[in-house]
């Protein structure tokens, strides 16, 4: 029992390395091709909302099987303090990814007026997973959590109107924010 409480706390003040910065890179790099797809393919994404959150729900899911197949392929071959920081992160960041789904799910089914918000809202969301492993991540990316906060304030704050839904603010909020965090 005493070992384990040992391990417990020894892995709290390690630092989580269990992400490649090719695979984060190439995140931001697919988040970059599909807002060029929604550009040529949804060009009035308020009209085809559907369409719009097919289209970046499908990204997510798409990075979120890339990280997760990483992390199970790591996880495999690290020591057990590695796959103890590897599961704390996991259990830190997933609230987010399940709020995000939520919040998701219920604009697209009771409010697709204000779907214009859910990038800003998104990236705020994932800013809070961010700050929420940030004594586990290296200490860089606490800015990475910074830029997710303020693009999605500005997201918010210029997201309605002739900006809403845009693939530039999603290049700016997300595919910026990837490269940054690679």
């Amino acid at each position: 029992g005493r070992i384990s409480e040992i391990r417990t706390q020894l892995a709290r003040t390690e630092t989580f390395r269990g992400l490649r910065a090719l695979t984060v890179g190439f995140s931001g790099v697919f988040g970059i091709a599909a807002a060029a797809l929604q550009a040529s393919r949804i060009p009035v994404p308020t009209e085809r909302i559907e369409d719009y959150l097919t289209l970046w729900v499908g990204v997510a899911l798409l990075n979120l099987l890339m990280v997760g197949l990483e992390l199970s392929l790591r996880r495999q071959s690290d020591s057990p303090l590695k796959r103890r920081l590897t599961v704390q992160a996991i259990q830190q960041f997933s609230p987010t990814l399940m709020a995000g789904a939520v919040v998701t799910a219920i604009v697209a089914a009771r409010s697709p007026e204000i779907a214009w918000a859910l990038p800003g809202l998104w990236a705020i969301l994932f800013s809070l997973g961010i700050f929420a492993c940030s004594r586990l991540l290296p200490r860089a990316v606490a800015w990475v959590g910074v830029h997710y906060l303020a693009s999605g304030a500005i997201c918010l704050a210029q997201g309605s109107g002739a900006w809403s839904l845009s693939p530039w603010l999603m290049i700016g909020t997300f595919g910026a924010g990837q490269l940054l965090a690679a």
